[in-house]
Formats: C-alpha cells, sequence, structure tokens
C-alpha cells in the first residue's frame, strides 16, 4: 500500500463537504489537495468563500486553500488518487460519470446510480464484498469508477439490520424516520418551518428507503447483487434536531428470538467481519451499540457514538404483532450516513487495491 493518496472533494462548501474536508484534512491515509465548488466560488479561498457550521473543524491550512472550479478534464489532469463528491443529485450524475470515465476513481454522496447493477452502493461493515462491482464498470468504458455512499437513513438502518438478518432472516421491515435539518444541506428547511414543528415528508426519501436496503443486503453471486428477500415499508418525517436520524424500526423475522436480550446480544456483538482485520482508520469498534435505559437512543446524547461512526439502538423488544422485534435506532447522518461513511469507502477500497 502507498504511504499516502492524493484526494480531493468536490462540493467543499457544502455541509457534507464541510465534513469531509474536516476529516481529510487529518486523516492518516489521505492528503487533501483538492477543494472543487461553483464556478461562481473558484479562486477564494476556502476559509472566505464557506459558511462552516458543523461541529468539527480542519486543519488550519485549509482556510487558505484556493478553491478551483469544477471542471471534470482539470479535475483528471490533477491525478488524484480519489475524489470524494458531495455534489447536489441534480449535477453529480453526469459530472462523476464523465469523471470516471476520464480515468477518476469516486466516492460519492449523492443519489444518482444508487441502484445501477455495476455501481456498489457500499455500507462496509454491511457489504464490502459488493466492492467487486466496480470490476464491471469498464464496460462502461470507464477508465475509473463510481462507488456510491447510501442515503444517510439507509446507512443507519441497515447498520442495525445486518446482525438481525444474518441470525434470523428479515422478512419484511416497517420503518418510521425522525430525519435531522441537516440532512437538507445548508438551506433545505426554513427556520419558520421546522422550529415548533414536525413536517411529515422529505420528497424522495421513502423511496429510497424502500430500494436500498434490499440490496445493501443483498447477495453477490455471479457478479451482481441478487437483492434481498424482504420489502421495507417507510414512512419519513423531518424533525427540529440539528444532527442524527433516529429511526423506529419493525422488523419481521423468519426465525423468533428466544427473548429481548438475545437479540439485544446479537446487535451488540455484531463487528463487520467483512472489514474485520483490515486496520481501516475510519471503522469503529462497536458499529452497533445497545442502551437499555428506556429513554435512549437520543440524538443529542448518542449520535457522535463512535466518532459519529457507530450507530445506537434502543426501546429493544419482541413485537407480536410482526413476529419479530422493534426497537429505536440512531445514527449521525452527515457522519456515518454521509461523509463519514464515504471515507470509510474509501479506506476499503484502497485496502482492496482498487486505487492502484
Amino acid at each position: 500500500m502507498a504511504d499516502r493518496l492524493r484526494v480531493a472533494v468536490l462540493g467543499a462548501t457544502g455541509l457534507v463537504g464541510q465534513r469531509f474536508v474536516a476529516r481529510l484534512s487529518r486523516h492518516p491515509w489521505f492528503d487533501l489537495e483538492g477543494l472543487y465548488a461553483s464556478p461562481q466560488r473558484a479562486g477564494a479561498r476556502y476559509g472566505e468563500a464557506v459558511e462552516w457550521v458543523v461541529d468539527e473543524e480542519p486543519e488550519d491550512y485549509v482556510w487558505g486553500e484556493r478553491l478551483k472550479p469544477l471542471r471534470p478534464e482539470e479535475v483528471a489532469r490533477e491525478g488524484f488518487d480519489l475524489v470524494f463528491s458531495a455534489l447536489p443529485s441534480s449535477v453529480a450524475g453526469e459530472v462523476e460519470a464523465e469523471l470516471a470515465r476520464l480515468g477518476v476513481r469516486v466516492v460519492s454522496n449523492a443519489s444518482p446510480m444508487r441502484m445501477e447493477g455495476d455501481v456498489p452502493l457500499l455500507n462496509p461493515e454491511v457489504n464490502a464484498d459488493h466492492a467487486s462491482l466496480v470490476e464491471a464498470q469498464a464496460a462502461r468504458g470507464w477508465r475509473g469508477w463510481i462507488v456510491k455512499v447510501p442515503n444517510c437513513s439507509t446507512a443507519i438502518l441497515t447498520l442495525a439490520l445486518k446482525p438481525l438478518h444474518d441470525e434470523y432472516r428479515v422478512k419484511r421491515v416497517i420503518v418510521a424516520t425522525m430525519q435531522a435539518v441537516t440532512g437538507a444541506g445548508l438551506r433545505g428547511v426554513p427556520a419558520p418551518l421546522i422550529i415548533d414543528n414536525l413536517i411529515p415528508h422529505i420528497a424522495g426519501e421513502e423511496e429510497k428507503l424502500a430500494r436500498e436496503p434490499r440490496k445493501i443486503l443483498g447477495t453477490l453471486r455471479d457478479g451482481r447483487v441478487e437483492p434481498a428477500a424482504f420489502e421495507v415499508t417507510a414512512i419519513t418525517t423531518r424533525v427540529p434536531v440539528l444532527d442524527g436520524h433516529t429511526e423506529a424500526v419493525f422488523a419481521e423475522l423468519e426465525e423468533q428470538p428466544g427473548s429481548e436480550e438475545e437479540v439485544a446480544r446479537v446487535l451488540e456483538e455484531f463487528r463487520g467481519n467483512k472489514i474485520r482485520g483490515l486496520g481501516l482508520p475510519s471503522a469503529p469498534g462497536k458499529p452497533v451499540i445497545v442502551r437499555r435505559e428506556e429513554d435512549r437512543p437520543q440524538p443529542r446524547l448518542d449520535r457522535n457514538s463512535g466518532n459519529g461512526m457507530s450507530v445506537t439502538v434502543g426501546r429493544v423488544k419482541l413485537d407480536p404483532v410482526t413476529r419479530g422485534v422493534k426497537f429505536v435506532v440512531t445514527g449521525h447522518n452527515t457522519i456515518r450516513g454521509a461523509a463519514g461513511a464515504g471515507i470509510l469507502i474509501a479506506e476499503l477500497m484502497h485496502r482492496l487495491g482498487y486505487t492502484s
């Protein structure tokens, strides 16, 4: 493995871009050498152009870096080992595909192409073996590749579902989400709409939760993913919480657990065996943390568990209605559900030899 990799962030001034910048600037494997933004901001120093809002700051050198205009040909000429995309979905699909064609390796937080058969949708502790799907992207004429970070709620949900699916086989999932305002970006939810309120619909989120977990928890066979057989139905809401998505989950199971304590033990003993032993710096020691207090998890108390990379599960109950279990899970939406997961994916792809 090379000593260090040169990396860049596309969409560096946005909320997820800020998370990428903060963590990559101090990463033990990666050197952050490119910050890209819209043409209107290009040329400005990062510290002058960014409205910094996240609760962790980058290394001091970052503030003086000049923003570069996002032109795929120019990004490709820089020869970065990896590029992290925090671009809005409206532009990401076309830009990322052109970058991959030009030989750039892209880890993307944007939703376009997540469900395409040759594009890995990775939550590394859950489905690291799906990384090999990138090998089929050469058939598109791409010299680089694209790997996708899941939807923020999907990332949190599938990390909690994986140990249950392995032990009991999930048959059906019913989930209601209470999603933080940062999930909508810097200016996604005007304050008068969300303060003292709850918004009972987030466009596109329920559809993503219905599709993405089945791909992530699916089986890789003969170079393609066979989606998991269970179905997911969801209601997604926006709540006046800054960071941390919370989900109330009802999981019908094929095999019945013996007790609630048994389920809690299965969850907390999960270590993500698909990446154990790889020494990935962003991987939490315990991907799933179980709390037994009746009033946990709570976003304010639990979102930063495992440096924001663990999810916290509580209220674990056997459920006679679904003939399975019900529980509440909380995770950090812009870390585990976005930039942190993207960096973990990049570490995995590097360890597997896809960056050379």
